[in-house]
C-alpha cells in the first residue's frame, strides 16, 4: 500500500514565490485564463466556470502527482500569474511539461522565464535525469523565447490535434 503523493513546490526566486492554487484564486484566474491576448495562443480564453474547472483540475493534479501549475506572486502577495510543470502528450507519449501565463500588465519582465527556471530546478531535483518539454502554439514567439531562455530546442512538431501543429521546445535535465 502506497501513502499519499509527496506535494512538490518550486523554491521561490528572488522575486516570486510559488504556492498551491485555492477556490480562493478563482477571481485572479478567470481574469487571466479569461484575458482575450493572454490566451491568444489557445483556442478561446476560458469563462470564469472554465477558470473554476482549470483550479479543480490543478488541485486534482497535486493530489495524483504531486505538482501541477502553481500561483506565481511576488514576495508581497501581488498575483502574477501560474507556472508549474504537468504531464502532457505529444503524438501520444507521455512528455513533463512547463508552462506558465502571465498576467499582461506584468507581461515583458522576465517573470515567466524566472517562474519557469525555478521549474527547471525543480525538476533537476526530482525527476532528473527527464526530458522537459515546453508545448507551444507556433506563433507564439514570446513562449518560445521563454523556452529558448531555458536552454531547450525545437525537438518535434506534436500532430495530435487535427486544427494545429504545436511546437515542441525540450532539453534534458539532469541531476543538480
Amino acid at each position: 500500500m502506497t501513502g499519499p503523493v509527496r506535494r512538490l513546490l518550486p523554491e521561490p526566486t528572488p522575486r516570486l514565490r510559488f504556492r498551491e492554487m485555492t477556490a480562493g484564486d478563482l477571481d485572479a484566474m478567470a481574469e487571466l485564463l479569461g484575458d482575450p491576448e493572454v490566451m491568444a495562443y489557445y483556442p478561446a480564453p476560458k469563462t470564469r466556470s472554465a477558470s473554476a474547472d482549470w483550479i479543480a483540475r490543478m488541485r486534482d493534479r497535486y493530489e495524483s502527482h504531486g505538482h501541477a501549475l502553481w500561483i506565481i506572486e511576488t514576495h508581497d502577495g501581488v498575483f502574477v500569474g501560474d507556472c508549474g510543470i504537468t504531464w502532457q502528450s505529444v503524438n501520444e507519449a507521455p512528455v513533463l511539461e512547463v508552462g506558465y501565463h502571465v498576467h499582461r500588465s506584468l507581461q515583458r519582465q522576465g517573470l515567466a522565464t524566472e517562474a519557469a527556471r525555478a521549474c527547471v530546478n525543480l525538476v533537476a531535483r526530482e525527476f532528473a535525469p527527464t526530458l522537459l518539454t515546453a508545448i507551444i502554439h507556433p506563433d507564439n514567439t514570446a513562449s518560445r523565447r521563454v523556452a529558448e531562455n531555458l536552454g531547450m530546442t525545437h525537438i518535434d512538431d506534436d500532430h495530435a490535434h487535427p486544427w494545429i501543429v504545436r511546437t515542441v521546445m525540450g532539453m534534458q535535465v539532469s541531476p543538480r
